[in-house]
């Protein structure tokens, strides 16, 4: 599966692994990601897309304008609300 924008994935390796992260871009092979709280909007962190599981679940567009809205959905997703 293709990684795209807004997409909600899981992370399979280091310090972060096991957590709820949602792409924001795909940059030279590598992915940008956040979740809201440890890695904000402002400083995405890099990861290699092998150690990123997709969950086929996508983030609205306009949670990706501000870390409130983007840990509210992620939030959400983990612990199965509709």
């Amino acid at each position: 599966m293709e990684l795209k924008r807004g997409q909600v994935v899981r992370s399979k390796a280091g310090r972060d692994k096991g957590s709820l992260l949602a792409v924001l871009a795909l940059k030279g092979g590598w992915a940008l990601i956040c979740d809201g709280k440890e890695r904000p909007l402002e400083r995405p962190k890099r990861k290699n897309p092998k150690h990123l599981a997709p969950t086929g679940r996508q983030v609205p567009e306009a949670c990706l304008g501000s870390n409130r809205k983007l840990r509210a959905a992620l939030g959400e997703m983990s612990t199965g609300r509709p």
